[in-house]
């Protein structure tokens, strides 16, 4: 009678076969970034970058933006150095910044974040000329606060690596990120961004690609009834943030208004009102009025405050 013998099972699954369950692995970090824009907010990635180790290319479309932009970094350093050490030299820190007016200097970065003006037919034909000059592994993210990610990975013929990478002003000193992921965008971009995002030392919040994500889906709609309760004399500028600190914000919504930019405002909520349909959205007039006067905040030196000529 012929014997069967039966496979042992348990030698089997200890044997060279059987795979153990694969450590979790962090993508790697870029090694190079580039920054479109060298305004208040891409002169602070370009610096956040830099003092993260990473080599920038920062681009603008003129030598004075771009000289502007060196010289808001270089004060932005002067401020923190004297609270405290830089994690490396300041000379070190702007050295690893390479400033260009070509796009095409871009073709070997790893990751490039656009910081241009809050506007989605300019931000869409920027990322059509990004798609176009970067590398086709290179991952495009938008530092917009308001934009459709979708919208802008649409120009793009990598919709699965373009994200929303929203930082906050000033960028060297706030540790929050808001990081969007559009219609298409692929785990894998993600991953990559959130690692960025922690290389360069920042709290990584993340939100649908909605209208104004988070961050302004909130604090804009507070803004404006700040706006529209100064222009209804309810308060002066000044009494209005006054109590709004004392309910324990550490800025006032008008003072906070000039720090982001009046026209910013505008910008992010008129995307807003007209995105998502809602009259509540509506920009107050006032708010118009200052941006066409051009009274902008802190940048132009008079926003609801005054803050000196520049």
């Amino acid at each position: 009678m012929e014997r069967r013998t039966v496979p042992d099972r348990r030698s089997h699954a200890r044997g060279a076969s059987a795979e153990e369950p694969a450590a979790k692995v962090d993508p790697p970090k870029p090694e190079q970034v580039g920054v479109v824009g060298a305004g208040t907010m891409g002169a602070g990635i370009a610096q956040v970058c830099a003092m993260a180790g990473l080599q920038v290319v920062l681009v603008d479309l003129g030598l004075e933006q771009l000289q502007r932009g060196q010289a808001a970094i270089a004060a932005s350093l002067a401020r923190l150095e004297a609270k405290g050490p830089l994690p490396r030299p300041a000379n070190e820190i702007t050295g690893r910044i390479r400033t260009s007016t070509a796009i095409k200097d871009l073709a070997k970065v790893d990751f490039v974040i656009e910081a241009a003006f809050e506007d989605a037919a300019v931000k869409a034909d920027l990322f059509a000329k990004l798609d176009a000059a970067c590398s086709p592994a290179a991952i495009l993210a938008s530092n917009t606060s308001s934009i459709s990610i979708t919208k802008l990975a649409a120009a793009t013929k990598r919709p699965t690596q373009v994200v929303g990478m929203h930082f906050m002003n000033p960028v060297p000193v706030i540790a929050y990120v808001e990081l969007i992921r559009g219609l298409q965008t692929a785990d894998a971009t993600m991953a990559r961004t959130r690692e960025l995002a922690k290389a360069l030392g920042k709290t990584a919040v993340e939100s649908n690609d909605s209208p104004g994500f988070i961050a302004n889906r909130v604090l804009m709609p507070m803004i404006n009834e700040a706006v529209f309760a100064l222009s209804e004399n309810v308060g002066t500028a000044d009494a209005i943030d006054t109590m709004m600190k004392g309910l324990n914000f550490p800025m006032g919504p008008l003072a906070l208004a000039d720090l982001i930019g009046l026209d910013v405002c505008l910008a992010v909520l008129e995307v807003m009102q007209r995105d998502l349909g809602d009259p509540k959205y509506r920009p107050a007039p006032l708010l118009r009025q200052y941006v066409q006067a051009g009274w902008l905040g802190r940048k132009s030196g008079r926003g609801f405050f005054p803050y000196g000529a520049k």
